[in-house]
């Protein structure tokens, strides 16, 4: 399988992002899913995808003209514009990581992360973050996202990744856990 990772640089691609998205939120899944695969929880329009584009080009797993994973760039910029990503963004600047706040630091938030069905077990967890990493560790010292607590596998494979769970939320009656992956040493 020769899936190329890279960013985002067309509508069409967003609108794959959109639709893989939509296929694979909480609502759309069977119990069975959501236990075995997991599942995305934020819903965002391709309008409001087309401005976070616009600010920070996601990164995306193309199959031929499929998108077929994808990691969501969301700078801080963008975040207040969506109720999650904003909640999250005013936890983070109230956390600290390594002795210090992370206010005012250089950190940008992964707004979500899928892999289709058909891809899962490839390795394109690992390969989407590094090239995340490669792609915007000279702008950023941090990536920060959440995951939902009733998604271990996902939390799991953050985990894996490198990330480390700073500190916890709470929205629209969801626990979540707050993960950094900390870039200042790579």
């Amino acid at each position: 399988m020769s899936v190329l990772v890279t960013r985002v640089t067309t509508r069409a691609q967003l609108e794959g992002i959109k639709a893989l998205q939509t296929a694979n939120l909480k609502r759309s899944l069977s119990l069975e899913e959501i236990s075995a695969q997991g599942f995305v929880s934020a819903e965002y329009t391709l309008e409001f995808l087309e401005r976070m584009h616009a600010a920070g080009p996601s990164i995306i797993a193309v199959d031929g003209d499929a998108i077929v994973g994808y990691a969501l760039v969301a700078n801080a910029s963008i975040c207040a514009d969506h109720d999650l990503l904003g909640d999250m963004v005013n936890v983070i600047d109230r956390t600290s990581y390594d002795g210090r706040l992370l206010k005012g630091t250089r950190f940008v938030v992964m707004g979500q992360l899928c892999v289709a069905r058909s891809h899962r077990g490839t390795g394109l967890v690992k390969r989407m973050y590094e090239h995340y990493r490669q792609t915007l560790a000279g702008q950023f010292d941090y990536l920060v996202t959440d995951i939902a607590r009733d998604n271990p596998g996902s939390l799991s494979a953050h985990l894996k990744a490198g990330f480390k769970v700073i500190s916890t939320l709470r929205y629209a009656g969801v626990e979540w856990d707050l993960v950094l992956w900390d870039w200042t040493g790579t």
